[in-house]
């Protein structure tokens, strides 16, 4: 992964987006990575998002729900600090192209995730998972790591951990979902542009989520 300059960041920080954007202008990479599908792409430099109620049709009912809260909590914390959740993203696709770099979305389908949620989650699951989505976002005090975390800030990859393992400790199906599965994915499509660009430098901004994840990928798959 010696071409390969991870990048871990909150979607609502400040730091994030200077720290995307600083990385990116500095280092001058052929390719920047960004953890998108073209569908979110698409909602993210929309103007105009509206809910889609084929979508509960599509998904079923409490995985729209839960897809809809996660989206709504992002933009009330990214309201808290004064930034639209995924403006990281943004600066990443514009500094981008500012260097002359290519852009590539290295994201797994966002329909893939939302249909193996609704298939992989039990209806027990699925409600103890919105449940906690609420209570957490109402009553954060609740958690004892919530006063660690500054929202302006990327937290320190051993908070990302500690939170991590609480999540994966909670919800086991769902953390392979959201985050080994995407992990797996995101790590293949880099080292499948990695091999087809061997000497290209290439910046990948990812949720600091997956910075763990991804390194033991890249780590065992040397090219």
């Amino acid at each position: 992964m010696a071409n390969i300059h991870l990048i871990g960041t909150s979607h609502i920080s400040k730091e994030s987006y200077k720290s995307v954007r600083d990385s990116i202008l500095k280092r001058k990479p052929d390719i920047v990575a960004v953890e998108l599908d073209p569908k979110r792409l698409y909602a993210l430099l929309s103007k105009n998002q509206k809910p889609e109620l084929g979508d509960i049709k599509k998904y079923g009912v409490t995985t729209y729900i839960f897809a809809r809260i996660g989206s709504w909590i992002q933009r009330r914390l990214g309201e808290k600090v004064g930034l639209a959740p995924g403006s990281e993203i943004k600066v990443a696709i514009t500094t981008a192209k500012k260097v002359g770099a290519k852009v590539y979305l290295i994201d797994q389908d966002i329909e893939i995730t939302l249909r193996n949620i609704s298939k992989e989650l039990t209806l027990k699951e699925k409600i103890k998972l919105i449940l906690t989505l609420l209570f957490g976002f109402f009553i954060p005090v609740s958690n004892k790591n919530f006063k660690k975390i500054d929202l302006s800030k990327v937290p320190e990859q051993d908070l990302v951990k500690e939170l991590t393992g609480e999540f994966k400790k909670k919800f086991p199906k769902l953390h392979k979902i959201l985050v080994k599965d995407r992990d797996r994915y995101m790590g293949e499509q880099l080292i499948t542009i990695s091999k087809q660009n061997p000497d290209y430098k290439i910046v990948a901004v990812v949720g600091a989520g997956h910075i763990e994840g991804l390194t033991k990928i890249l780590k065992q798959n040397p090219f």
